[in-house]
């Protein structure tokens, strides 16, 4: 980088900015811990849950109970209990999730913001947001969604929502935690942390340090061949570790400082290659020998470091310094002498039963070895004022941030004879399949008012950007005006959003809630040379949340409408192909979100608890234009004037309930997902927009998942438990990309003990 860079400029600002406040010598100052929890959750998307009444927008908030209950460690299962958000599986075990909320392109998490404790996770959000990685939702403490015109304050993608995990807090006690579990699949997984924080003369100081860690063999098995035994082995092995450290000075005033190091790494046997469809009826966990090779081996390291000030009881300051780096190789199979994988698939024949290990061929395994970073500083205000019946809180955030991604790849050819065995290898040179860099600088500055004034709650905000982008690709070739042109090249641009929102309290139980706000998505830096416009969209929404007194019943029902402009979609099926991306055109989407909690036993006064839960979506996506591609590597090509969204079902559901005593408990939900079209192009038979044979088009299954838990506790702070995801072993397409149709996860049993010493 370099080293008269606007973010180095802003560092030496930080470091003030810790060291303003006096310290008190002599005994520590008393402070109230609701100031400390306040400014706190000023870090969080949805904050303090009892205040969700005055969100102006729809909102959920996932616990850590609701995560720990069914022992999920796939995003994809615990995001299906929030209405308005759709994922598109992959692998089965939500490694590399597809997420959309309220319609917007399902690739890679690409057009949503994600957070980990309000710091930008994806490994280069503006640059390159279609990447493999995700936090991991088996360690968190919580999920928040939010989604309308209260994400203005969060950005880049503002056209669909923000999905923020929440991390396992600093205890404010000696705390020692362990959760141990085994099952299917040879699985092994294991979560643990201790922690505590420690009054002294000169302050409070915290630490927490955490591991994680998850492997397992695989559900799927690859056609074995004699130099090839191992065929069982398709799983993964993936490792957290977390350290936080904390101070919060004896002061007159309240301050905090965190400090945050993580890293992740995984190790995984998975593949981009699916089943041709006659083969996956007759076997949906088979793999083809040639994806043999395939391996993912990515590393994440995440650093931050928060300042927390309140100079007075009006206002409080933020500052969070963050730096994420994230490198991975891809390593799988790309071509079957000479052909693409989607033409290899498409009819019978040598290049088919290559893949299958039954012919002569050359196999080309492409190392895609990518190096991701993202790093910034993020200054947020929170101001206080108003007497009276208007109340306002007004918060104005300034962020300067770059990323950038590196591609540096190449490829290996292996000789295969007709009975499978591999004869010899070429090792490719590095760099020759793939030598680009893409670079992102960013100016965010918001400013959004809290007004509250009685009963009425209303939130005005506008969001401006600022972009400067950097594309640096020798050997590749753009299509303009004038001709071909190389790649290499500048781009700035601006972008704005804006919105309001609010909220009206009829009583205790009703709160009504509506907004309107314009939103913005910008294109990576290789696609702005082409021309490409940032995605615009304007949505609306209106709702109501009804709460009871006892809070044994708690509802709330959302009519939204978004309309997307210049749609920016990836040119490729599922990460497949030259990853360039292009303007769709109009989309709209309008649909229904309902969520209803109730606790019977709450309700009746019962000496159990009885909890259901429903979160339901409808959803109309509709295309509003023809495609501009007819490239058969595009999600959107061929895809015609009032056709649907690709992988955005028309209805989600799910339903759960249980019963909890005081020594244990049972719960039970069920997952209904419907079919949805794998293309823009809406066939219901696996064949392009030209009539072509290509299994990565037609229809996923629409399917029915049940899942159930169940736990005994032997004493306080020890409990042993259990159960089954995909209980009675349902088979089913979730998707058709990259290459042909994948399962979701098989039946998958597992028993455990959880340990929680406080």
């Amino acid at each position: 980088m370099n080293k008269n860079s606007g973010l180095s400029r802003y560092c030496c600002a930080f470091a003030a900015l810790g060291l303003a406040a006096p310290v008190v010598s002599g005994e520590e100052t008393p402070r109230s811990d609701e100031r400390e929890s306040s400014v706190l959750e000023k870090v969080m998307v949805v904050g303090n849950p009892a205040d969700i009444e005055k969100i102006p927008g729809s909102a959920q908030l996932v616990t850590k109970e609701e995560i720990r209950e069914q022992n999920y460690d796939d995003i994809n299962r615990v995001l299906r209990r929030v209405p308005g958000v759709y994922v598109r599986e992959e692998d089965g075990f939500g490694l590399f999730p597809s997420i959309s909320i309220r319609g917007v392109d399902t690739t890679r998490n690409a057009k949503i913001t994600v957070m980990e404790d309000g710091v930008m996770m994806a490994p280069a959000p503006y640059s390159a947001p279609a990447a493999y990685y995700t936090p991991t939702v088996g360690r968190m403490s919580g999920v928040e969604v939010l989604k309308g015109s209260s994400q203005i304050k969060y950005g880049p993608h503002t056209t669909g929502g923000v999905i923020n995990y929440l991390s396992t807090p600093i205890p404010t006690r000696e705390t020692a935690y362990l959760k141990s579990s085994f099952g299917s699949f040879e699985e092994l997984r294991t979560h643990a942390y201790v922690g505590n924080t420690i009054d002294s003369r000169n302050g409070r100081i915290g630490v927490l340090v955490e591991g994680y860690k998850r492997q397992n063999k695989g559900f799927k098995h690859i056609d074995e061949t004699p130099d090839f035994r191992n065929g069982d082995d398709t799983g993964f092995s993936k490792n957290d570790a977390l350290i936080k450290l904390s101070w919060e000075p004896a002061t007159e005033i309240y301050q905090r400082i965190e400090l945050k190091h993580g890293s992740s790494d995984l190790d995984a046997n998975e593949t981009y290659l699916g089943l041709t469809d006659s083969d996956f009826e007759r076997d949906p966990l088979r793999r083809y020998a040639a994806s043999r090779f395939d391996n993912m081996d990515s590393r994440q390291t995440q650093t931050s470091l928060r300042y927390a000030v309140s100079p007075s009881d009006h206002l409080d300051v933020i500052a969070t310094l963050y730096d994420n780096r994230f490198k991975r190789n891809w390593y799988k199979l790309n071509k079957v002498d000479g052909q693409s994988l989607a033409k290899a698939m498409a009819t019978p024949g040598t290049a088919q039963e290559c893949m299958k290990g039954n012919a002569a061929c050359e196999l080309r395994v492409k190392a895609n070895n990518r190096k991701y970073r993202s790093r910034g500083i993020d200054l947020s205000t929170y101001y206080r004022f108003g007497q009276g019946r208007a109340q306002h809180e007004i918060n104005a955030g300034v962020r300067l941030h770059e990323d950038q991604v590196r591609r540096f790849q190449w490829e290996d050819r292996y000789a295969q004879n007709a009975n499978g065995t591999i004869s010899g290898k070429i090792a490719g040179i590095p760099g020759t399949a793939g030598d680009r860099l893409q670079k992102t600088e960013a100016l965010a500055v918001f400013v959004q008012d809290t007004i509250e004034m009685g009963r009425l709650t209303v939130v005005p905000g506008v969001r401006y950007e600022k972009l400067d982008q950097i594309s640096e690709d020798p050997k590749g070739t753009l299509q303009g005006p004038g001709g071909t042109k190389g790649r290499d090249g500048k781009n700035s641009f601006d972008m704005a959003a804006g919105g309001v929102g609010a909220a009206w309290r009829f009583n205790e139980r009703w709160t009504g809630f509506g907004g309107v706000h314009t939103g913005f998505s910008p294109p990576s830096p290789r696609a702005t040379r082409s021309g490409l416009d940032p995605e615009t969209s304007i949505a609306f929404e209106v709702g109501a949340r009804y709460s009871d007194v006892s809070r044994a019943l708690a509802a709330e029902a959302t009519l939204f409408n978004t309309r997307f402009r210049d749609l920016v979609v990836i040119d490729n099926v599922g990460g497949v192909g030259s990853g360039d991306t292009e303007n769709f055109g109009e989309v709209n989407t309008s649909g229904l979100e309902l969520a209803v909690q109730y606790d019977a036993g709450i309700a009746n006064g019962w000496r159990v608890r009885n909890p259901w839960y429903l979160s339901l979506t409808w959803t109309n996506a509709e295309q509003m234009n023809d495609a501009r591609s007819t490239d058969a590597e595009s999600i959107f090509s061929y895809g015609k004037k009032g056709n649907k969204v690709p992988y955005i079902p028309e209805l989600t559901a799910s339903l759960g309930t249980g019963i909890e005593a005081r020594h244990w408990g049972i719960s039970l939900s069920g997952n209904y997902v419907s079919e949805t079209w794998a293309s823009a192009n809406n066939v219901d038979e696996p064949v392009d927009g030209n009539g072509n044979p290509d299994v990565r088009f037609g229809k996923t299954d629409s399917y029915f998942v049940t899942d159930l838990s169940l736990f005994y506790r032997l004493r306080e702070g020890v409990k042993l438990f259990g159960g089954a995801q995909n209980l009675f072993d349902e088979r089913y397409i979730v998707s058709r990309q990259p290459y042909g149709p994948r399962p979701g996860m098989p039946q998958f049993l597992y028993a455990g003990i959880e340990v929680a010493i406080r």
